[in-house]
């Protein structure tokens, strides 16, 4: 039954998307931020659909942790499930990530519409050079940056790998960093076709000043409060 309830999630999901796909496209004259919004309601039909199908829920906590204004976002990165979940917290939201992802048809079209910073990860300081500079605009445009600090997926217990290029955003661009854990990897892991029932916990962690710290400063508290939190959330 399981594997019944996953197909027909990820059916619904991969159908639902060359629709949600050409609605944006379609919307590109309308200012970001609303576009924004179509993003965040397709996320929410589709965790909606995955806990019909597959009786996987979610909660968050911390809520009062989030700022006033945007940040940049270092969120621990387990499945697929956090891109969606994040769209419903932080909105206008632009992600870092590979440009290989803007090559995925309908998908990738959607991401190269909306903002994204698409780095060669071969390319080293050219890379974290346009992680600053276009980091710095879309934050000073009034976007939430998404970083996933160790770059790609994880398997629950895999030894963490943050990377430095957020924290030297956060640092070149004073704005400050707000960590985010969840233990989605238990139920929804890379690679794993089968969503297992159960709850998902994601806990929004109190704001790190960059102005405050020195950049690898930056980077050991976001990593010490996401691993720390995500080893307790995978104890209870």
């Amino acid at each position: 039954m399981d594997f019944i309830r996953s197909t027909l999630f990820l059916a619904a999901m991969w159908l639902s998307i060359p629709v949600a796909t050409l609605v944006f496209l379609l919307a590109y004259p309308v200012p970001y931020k609303y576009r924004s919004m179509i993003i965040a309601s397709w996320s929410r039909v589709c965790l909606a659909t995955l806990e019909f199908f597959c009786g996987l829920k979610f909660e968050f906590s911390g809520l009062e942790n989030i700022p006033d204004k945007p940040c940049i976002i270092f969120c621990k990165h387990q499945s697929t499930w956090e891109t969606m979940a994040l769209q419903l917290l932080f909105t206008p939201q632009v992600w870092v990530l590979k440009r290989e992802l803007l090559w995925v048809p309908f998908f990738g079209w959607t991401l190269a519409t909306m903002k994204s910073i698409a780095i060669d990860r071969s390319s080293g300081k050219k890379a974290l050079k346009q992680i600053i500079e276009q980091g710095t605009q879309r934050l000073k445009e009034g976007n939430w940056v998404i970083i996933f600090p160790e770059g790609t997926r994880k398997r629950p217990g895999q030894k963490p790998d943050y990377k430095i290029g957020g924290a030297m955003l956060a640092k070149q661009s004073a704005f400050d960093v707000l960590p985010i854990a969840h233990n989605a990897g238990e139920f929804w892991p890379k690679g794993q076709y089968i969503k297992k029932r159960g709850l998902i916990k994601m806990v929004i962690g109190p704001v790190i000043k960059s102005s405050e710290l020195k950049t690898k400063e930056i980077n050991q508290q976001a990593e010490q409060w996401i691993e720390s939190t995500v080893e307790q959330l995978y104890k209870k």
